[in-house]
């Protein structure tokens, strides 16, 4: 039976959780009166911060049985200009780590309770990534370690979020980038974490090494361009102790496949997708001291990534079609299905399911999730309405 909201708000211990936070008691108060600390309901409730408050992220979970937080994952700044910039944030480093950053969606896991749970960026509870943990990771490292989270990038093709190829992964795999403690959200060093994952059988990101930070700008360049045609999506490097937040580092080619999936939901995505992902190119281009025929080609590349599925968008809709975008899931339980098709709606999500189909011991379920606001903008303007 779902509970009252107000009376689970009315019995917050906002003393227990101003300690657990480290924030003051009129910070968390004040963000239950702007609904930036909201209920979630579901199997397991919970408190989502929905936006960043005082020193907590935005993202963060607050669980009231066990009483936990699973601090939001920081966001990660990024540097347009190498050299200086690496320069400047790892000064009183000798060294980073430059690790990759996969293409797909950000997951932290968490042993809560007696359940493995994967919470996404925002701070829900996923029910589809929560089955794919617990197939993909081995439980004894949650009951050795339950004060630890793993934070990753789920990729692969059966993804609702970020669907990728170019891994050679079946379905959907776990790469742990982070692990940090929950409540404080403090993180590991880079090398005692890659060693605990090993001990566990757990995936982690791909480690290019360790590099002087004076030279490490070359060494990125150099891996940033020997990803040559593939979608790869860029490097995170770090200070080795993770005293010092990383900092992240994209390529052209990832840019540009952003761009060209936002502007094919331009309405829903474009603006937001548009001007730092043009920045970015410029100032590589200049770092790079490319020639006026690699200009050319960067130009000609990042015009055709904004136009070509904008123009294809419109073609559809003026053909009748509906703008939607394929994803499809695998899953071992039907159940996990209805319980996702219920997390779409709690987004707003509109979305249509097709019929489950039997592959071995799974189901392979196709989605269409609709984009309306493209397609309203789309069909008023196709009928007359102005560009306001």
């Amino acid at each position: 039976m779902r509970r009252d909201v107000s009376e689970l708000t009315n019995k917050l211990d906002i003393e227990k959780i101003s300690s657990l936070l480290s924030i003051p008691e009129h910070n968390i108060t004040g963000a239950l009166k702007r609904k930036t600390l909201q209920y979630v309901h579901g199997k397991q409730e919970l408190f989502r911060f929905d936006k960043p408050v005082s020193s907590v992220e935005g993202g963060t979970a607050l669980f009231l049985e066990p009483f936990k937080a699973i601090r939001g994952f920081p966001k990660i700044s990024r540097t347009l200009m190498l050299y200086p910039a690496l320069l400047k944030h790892f000064s009183s480093c000798r060294k980073v780590a430059v690790e990759e950053k996969m293409n797909g969606y950000n997951v932290r896991v968490a042993l809560i309770g007696d359940k493995v749970v994967a919470l996404t960026r925002g701070g829900f509870i996923c029910p589809y990534t929560t089955e794919k943990v617990n197939y993909l990771l081995r439980r004894d490292f949650f009951h050795d370690h339950p004060d630890l989270v793993l934070c990753g990038e789920m990729v692969g093709p059966d993804s609702p979020y970020v669907p990728k190829t170019f891994y050679n992964i079946e379905s959907l795999d776990f790469f742990t980038f982070d692990v940090r403690k929950i409540n404080s959200g403090a993180p590991m060093s880079v090398m005692e974490r890659r060693k605990l994952m090993d001990e566990y059988g757990i995936r982690s990101v791909h480690l290019y090494g360790e590099f002087e930070v004076g030279k490490a700008h070359e060494a990125i360049t150099d891996i940033i361009k020997s990803f040559g045609n593939t979608l790869r999506e860029g490097v995170v490097i770090k200070d080795p102790e993770m005293i010092l937040p990383p900092v992240k580092y994209t390529s052209s080619l990832s840019n540009c496949a952003d761009l060209k999936y936002a502007f094919e939901f331009y309405n829903d995505f474009g603006r937001d997708f548009f001007f730092g992902r043009v920045c970015r190119e410029a100032f590589q281009s200049v770092e790079w001291d490319e020639n006026e025929e690699s200009i050319t080609k960067r130009c000609r590349e990042l015009g055709e990534s904004i136009l070509l599925p904008m123009i294809s968008t419109i073609k559809k809709k003026k053909a009748g079609e509906r703008i939607a975008e394929n994803v499809q899931l695998r899953v071992k339980n039907l159940k996990t299905i209805a319980e996702f098709e219920d997390y779409l709606r709690l987004l707003g999500v509109d979305a249509v399911f097709g019929h489950p189909e039997k592959i071995g011991d799974e189901y392979l379920v196709r989605i269409r999730k609709i984009h309306q606001s493209t397609n309203d903008k789309t069909e008023t303007i196709l009928g007359g309405q102005m560009w306001s």
